[in-house]
């Protein structure tokens, strides 16, 4: 296991009492630390979230290849529950757990009626963005964003929430 999933497990979900029992790096995203993984009775794809130098927000990456080697957006269908992105600044570290539905409905997510992206910007609670979409795309955002520099029954709350509200 990886030194950021590691801490995932330590910092949260250990006190939501989930556990990871397999994880294997994903060779195509060596860039943002990409793992697939079986955490308890979900099957997760992890990323790191990387700063870039002139805009608000972290970038990461949600593709695949397809058997032509092309790359593609992941699809609605693919088999994943949830897309955890580990996100850091200074001191501070947090995760969005997206559900595939979310991605599939925000457009991230290939579906019969379009096609995916293959990256995209996530907003983390302690960032300011500069513009209407990006302040739209961090409201959502948030929802699914826990912020995990200080944990408190609130932080663990709002997780167990995600979690539970998009596991059956």
């Amino acid at each position: 296991m990886s030194t950021d999933l590691a801490n995932l497990q330590s910092l949260l979900l250990q006190h939501l009492d989930l556990t990871f029992s397999t994880c294997t790096k994903d060779p195509e995203c060596e860039d943002y630390s990409g793992q697939n993984c079986v955490l308890s009775s979900f099957l997760v794809k992890f990323r790191k979230a990387k700063i870039t130098p002139k805009k608000t927000g972290q970038f990461v990456t949600v593709w695949q290849r397809n058997i032509a080697g092309i790359t593609i957006p992941f699809t609605s269908t693919d088999p994943f529950d949830f897309y955890i992105i580990m996100t850091e600044d200074y001191n501070r570290i947090g995760y969005f757990i997206f559900p595939r539905s979310v991605l599939s409905e925000r457009g991230i997510l290939t579906t019969a009626k379009k096609e995916g992206k293959r990256g995209f910007r996530v907003y983390p609670d302690w960032d300011t963005p500069t513009n209407k979409q990006a302040t739209q795309t961090q409201q959502w955002q948030s929802l699914y964003f826990i912020d995990c520099t200080a944990i408190t029954p609130q932080v663990l709350e709002k997780a167990k929430n995600i979690i539970q509200q998009f596991s059956s």
